[in-house]
């Protein structure tokens, strides 16, 4: 049942189902969602709306006003309802190697999906977000089996498909944290999703801009800085959006501090997976060429974010890390034994012992036979001592150490 009321009646726990007033005046993203924080009340009650329509058989009504003399009991909120348990992933069964081959066929595959997509973008039609979930059930799927695969190859992109291999990389990062913070199998694709829509917005914006080499003027910046309320307008004329990816869409470079765009939003203002969304999202783009800037080292980028305060959810970044490794695949690192190697794996169990190969020594500043090594394992007496820059050394090579040949190659 419906039911028009002033905003100064709403309370908490609420079933929001229009707001009434210009589109542009509503203090929310959406509509239709249970008024479940502060934060949220406080932004309806300080924006220009004056009333809104609640569902109260899906949420509370108005407080009846209490006869005299009547004990008025506190409001409880309806309990949320179970967590469910998550879905037990697969076992990986397949080898590093092998599933970079398979990765590589899924990172072909959704390079021409996304191309496709940002195409009909382009051309004014409306996306069908669900038509994407085949290729996401494959990047999960990877990811599943062998997360650090399908994630680190899709790092690597040439300044012609970047903007189509980052939302495959998204993709896959997001199913991997979501995987680490144990959410249940549908949730995961979910997410996934998600973050293969995140930058729907910058089909829309000019080639020239999106590709420049140099810094941005003032006026491309502000340009720039719409594409997420452009990507959640496109999402909302097409079909088979959810919440999660309109949020997403939208949300993906807001703040923890409310530094953020495009509403300043700030702590718990901001969902989950939209705080999901900005650390991916972030990620990726340190970590991967650009057309004015060489990527940084993967080790390097997880030290560089956690020292930005204010920017990531640090519970989620920590689980981020979890993901991926405190040294993730591709990591340049320095032993103790003063040789150079590359981070080739993660150890399931150790976040500082990776399998690596060892490929120079920095005491004869010469190259040494490539060996593999895996520091978590029975007798190896070496050990991760530092981060390592690829470029100071001039390593330029490093892709051939960790990666498949035939991975690249199919690349």
């Amino acid at each position: 049942m419906l039911k028009k009321i002033p905003v100064s009646q709403v309370r908490l726990g609420m079933h929001l189902h229009a707001l009434e007033g210009a589109w542009i005046d509503h203090p929310f993203w959406r509509t239709r969602f249970v008024i479940a924080n502060d934060g949220d009340l406080k932004r309806l009650r300080e924006s220009s709306v004056r009333e809104i329509w609640i569902d109260v058989a899906k949420g509370l009504d108005v407080v009846a006003a209490p006869a005299p003399s009547a004990v008025v009991a506190p409001v409880v909120d309806a309990p949320a309802p179970a967590a469910r348990a998550p879905a037990a992933p697969p076992p990986p069964n397949r080898s590093f190697t092998e599933e970079l081959q398979q990765a590589a066929a899924i990172c072909n595959q959704g390079r021409g999906a996304v191309k496709s997509m940002f195409r009909e973008a382009r051309l004014g039609r409306a996306v069908d977000a669900q038509g994407c979930l085949p290729l996401v059930n494959d990047i999960a799927d990877s990811v599943m089996r062998n997360p650090g695969a399908l994630v680190s190859l899709a790092r690597l992109k040439t300044q012609d498909d970047y903007s189509y291999m980052h939302s495959v990389a998204v993709c896959a990062l997001m199913v991997a944290l979501a995987r680490e913070i144990e959410l249940p199998d549908d949730e995961c694709r979910a997410i996934g999703l998600a973050g293969l829509m995140h930058d729907l917005g910058k089909a829309l914006m000019p080639p020239a801009v999106l590709n420049k080499p140099g810094k941005l003027t003032d006026e491309e910046w502000a340009l720039m800085k719409t594409h997420p309320e452009r990507g959640w307008a496109l999402l909302e004329k097409g079909s088979g959006q959810s919440e999660v990816v309109a949020d997403v869409c939208l949300h993906h470079h807001e703040k923890l501090d409310g530094s953020g765009y495009p509403h300043g939003l700030a702590g718990e203002s901001i969902s989950r997976v939209a705080r999901m969304g900005a650390i991916c999202d972030v990620y990726d783009a340190i970590t991967s060429n650009r057309p004015y800037k060489a990527g940084w080292d993967p080790a390097e980028s997880i030290a560089r974010m956690a020292s930005w305060k204010g920017h990531f959810d640090p519970e989620l970044f920590t689980r981020f890390v979890r993901s991926l490794g405190i040294y993730p695949v591709g990591s340049l690192v320095r032993l103790e034994s003063g040789k150079l190697a590359v981070v080739v794996e993660q150890n399931a169990h150790t976040l500082t012992s990776p399998v690596v190969k060892v490929f120079y020594s920095t005491r004869s500043k010469m190259p040494v036979p490539v060996q593999r090594l895996d520091l978590a394992g029975r007798g190896c007496n070496d050990r991760i001592v530092g981060r390592e820059s690829a470029a100071a050394w001039g390593f330029t090579h490093l892709n051939e150490l960790w990666a498949d040949p035939a991975a690249l190659k199919a690349m």
